[in-house]
């Protein structure tokens, strides 16, 4: 697996970018974790999966922390999707011209520096 392969799982995919954000190899990450090199490379490769005290631990050997937050569902883009389907075909192709012209006007803006 090369480094900039997809991770096997998330818990590879987050080891490895710290370990790698931290510039330590696996081996120099093993040592501070107190763990073996082909232990983190298990993880890293998804041969293992890490349980999640062990994941914070090996990320808190790299200099990180993980966080993890609960926040309720925003369901604005389903919402809207419900409003535009229920619209008139012709209204809705007004609506369509009306945000590319929209997002048109704003690239120019950002363009041209104003």
């Amino acid at each position: 697996m090369g480094k900039y392969d997809p991770a096997p799982t998330l818990a590879a995919g987050l080891l490895r970018t710290a370990r790698d954000r931290a510039g330590l190899t696996q081996q120099q990450l093993a040592d501070h974790a107190g763990v073996t090199q082909q232990a983190i490379s298990a993880y890293e490769t998804g041969r293992k999966e890490p349980m999640m005290p062990t994941l914070i631990k090996l990320l808190g050997a790299a200099g990180f922390e993980m966080r993890i937050q609960l926040k309720p569902v925003d369901d604005h883009d389903q919402g809207l999707e419900q409003f535009l389907a229920s619209l008139p075909p012709t209204q809705r192709a007004e609506l369509e011209v009306t945000r590319r012209r929209r997002t048109e006007e704003a690239r120019l803006r950002r363009v041209r520096g104003h």
